[in-house]
């Protein structure tokens, strides 16, 4: 007889080859190629410090993960947004030096995976302002350490803080009625002494994000989200964390993809991006899949064991 754990594993590979022929188009043969799967790891070799910050997990807020609050192009975008679905209402207004992109975004999840390591130790000096070093930064989210790095730290600080969130909703059963700032200010507290960089930041985040905090509505990304060099693929990818969960798979309308991802290219153009991302399957923890007949997106987990289990339950 069968042991179950081969059982289960044969399952999972049997249902993930189903799901690939009903959901993923054969391998095209004049689709444009796809972009390369992940970014090289730029510090495999830490110190013990920034060893240390690697061991707690990375973490994002689920609200900005379900809802977009941020630009996916890094070129400068100064359109105001607006998003409602199911009764959910955000209006994104960008400074004069444009929206946060979701690279800038990175700053934050510094931040939340910071608190929520001090949430979690018990510590009593947890509060909305936060200490970091830039360096350390710099590279727990994949980026270079040279001087152009720190300028782009700095533009990205500044373009939080212009950005202004309105909506209705609520975090840690409180609403806030009124705009606010992906952040609400930032300070170079120390400089390095050699070459005059930021070597030590104070953020102060909102108390929209920071009741999130308190309230736990949180959840644990891959560290790997740094190495997609695509805004549309770290959009995804929140999506897919987000929507699945412990669940196999979550399907998704094209239109309705297009409306939560944020993206301001047209249905069309989306369409043919998501192809592109289905090929070139980067998503750590996750694949995509496109019925075209539908014209739907299917997200579902890499884990077979975990996809056969949750199927047959």
């Amino acid at each position: 007889m069968e042991k179950l754990g081969d059982v289960v594993t044969r399952l999972g590979e049997k249902i993930q080859g189903q799901a690939e022929q009903e959901t993923v188009p054969a391998k095209p043969k004049a689709m444009p190629s796809a972009r390369p799967n992940l970014l090289p790891d730029r510090h495999p070799v830490r110190d013990f410090f920034i060893a240390d910050i690697l061991d707690w997990a990375l973490k994002n807020d689920r609200h900005s993960m379900e809802h977009p609050m941020f630009s996916l192009s890094k070129k400068p975008d100064k359109r105001i947004r607006r998003y409602e679905h199911n009764g959910i209402s955000v209006t994104v207004t960008p400074s004069v030096l444009g929206l946060a992109t979701i690279w800038d975004k990175d700053i934050l999840l510094y931040c939340i995976s910071v608190l929520m390591e001090g949430l979690n130790q018990g510590r009593k000096d947890v509060s909305r302002t936060v200490r970091l070093t830039a360096y350390d930064l710099l590279v727990t989210t994949n980026r270079t350490t040279g001087g152009r790095s720190y300028e782009e730290l700095k533009a990205a600080l500044e373009r939080l803080r212009g950005t202004s969130i309105t909506t209705n909703i609520s975090t840690n059963g409180a609403r806030q009625s009124r705009g606010f700032g992906l952040i609400d200010n930032w300070e170079i507290v120390e400089r390095s002494p050699a070459n005059g960089r930021m070597a030590a930041v104070e953020v102060s985040l909102n108390k929209w994000l920071y009741n999130a905090i308190l309230a736990c509505e949180v959840l644990t990304l891959n560290r790997d989200y740094f190495r997609l060099s695509g805004g549309l693929e770290r959009r995804l990818y929140e999506l897919a964390r987000k929507h699945c969960g412990n669940q196999a798979k979550w399907k998704v309308s094209m239109e309705v993809l297009h409306k939560k991802s944020g993206s301001q290219a047209t249905l069309v153009k989306f369409r043919e991006m998501v192809k592109r991302a289905v090929a070139g399957d980067s998503l750590p923890d996750y694949r995509l899949g496109y019925d075209q007949t539908a014209d739907q997106v299917v997200f579902y987990t890499k884990d077979v064991q975990k996809l056969a289990a949750s199927l047959a339950g």
